[in-house]
C-alpha cells in the first residue's frame, strides 16, 4: 500500500518517487500523471480507469486553493456505487489519507491550485 512521504504545492511524494503532476492512489498502487477532461473540475468520467479498484472511501484533494471541484454528478455516482467521498484541499487531503486506514482508502489529488 503506498505510502504518501511528502506533499508541497505542485509536488508529492509516494513511496520514495516524486510526482509533479496530479495523481490517484489507491491501496494496490499509484496512477500517475492523473489527466482530467477539464483541468479545474472531476466528472465520473475521469476516474474510469479506477472505478472498479476503488475502495470504500476516496479522498479528493482538490489543490492548495481548492480550484479542482468535484461535479454533483460525479459525487452522486460514486455514492452509487457505495464510495464514501470526501472533498477537501490537497494539504488536507494528505493529512486525511496519512491518518486513514490505506486498504480501504484511496486518494484522487490535484497538486496545484
Amino acid at each position: 500500500m503506498p505510502t504518501i512521504e511528502d506533499y508541497s504545492f505542485g509536488r508529492i511524494v509516494i513511496d520514495g518517487v516524486e510526482h509533479t503532476r496530479d495523481v490517484i492512489v489507491l491501496p494496490d498502487g499509484v496512477v500517475a500523471n492523473w489527466w482530467r477532461r477539464e483541468g479545474h473540475s472531476l466528472v465520473v468520467e475521469d476516474l474510469e480507469a479506477v472505478l472498479d479498484r476503488l475502495p470504500a472511501r476516496l479522498i479528493v484533494g482538490t489543490g492548495a486553493y481548492g480550484r479542482m471541484q468535484p461535479q454533483r454528478s460525479a459525487l452522486d455516482a460514486l455514492e452509487r456505487r457505495g464510495v464514501q467521498v470526501e472533498v477537501c484541499d490537497t494539504e488536507e487531503a494528505v493529512r486525511r489519507y496519512r491518518a486513514a486506514d490505506p486498504s480501504a482508502t484511496a486518494g484522487a489529488l490535484h497538486l496545484t491550485c
